[in-house]
């Protein structure tokens, strides 16, 4: 089973910022649509962002548009996501996901149309 490893996350001051990244051996991230995911404590699990296979196409939530940045390194089979200007309410276990099909296209971000969840990496914004 493959599993995507995150990692970048930590305790940051808010407005402060971080970059999470995600690797997967395994996993040929030039052959999907991926996505970083987002889960509070108490929360269900929300779209963060997605990009689609080409880089094409970048979606965002609401709440980190202007914000956050999605990019991806095909050569280096990695996803990246550049959080800037951070709130306590970003406060998270962060997750990437592939997407079963191209629905980054249609800004489709239902957690059920990914796949090959990791641990995650949890991020705290807090004084």
């Amino acid at each position: 089973q493959v599993q995507p490893v995150e990692s970048g996350g930590g305790l940051v001051e808010p407005g402060g910022s971080l970059r999470l990244s995600c690797t997967a051996s395994g996993l040929r991230f030039d052959d999907y649509d991926m996505a970083w995911f987002r889960q509070a404590p108490g929360k269900e699990r929300e779209g963060v962002s997605c990009i689609t296979r080409y880089d094409v196409t970048r979606y965002y939530g609401d709440s980190v548009k202007g914000r956050f940045t999605i990019s991806r390194g095909n050569a280096k089979n990695t996803l990246y996501l550049q959080m800037n200007s951070l709130k306590p309410e970003d406060t998270a276990i962060y997750y990437c996901a592939a997407a079963r099909g191209s629905f980054c296209s249609i800004g489709d971000m239902n957690e059920y149309n990914y796949f090959a969840w990791g641990q995650g990496t949890q991020v705290t914004v807090s004084s």
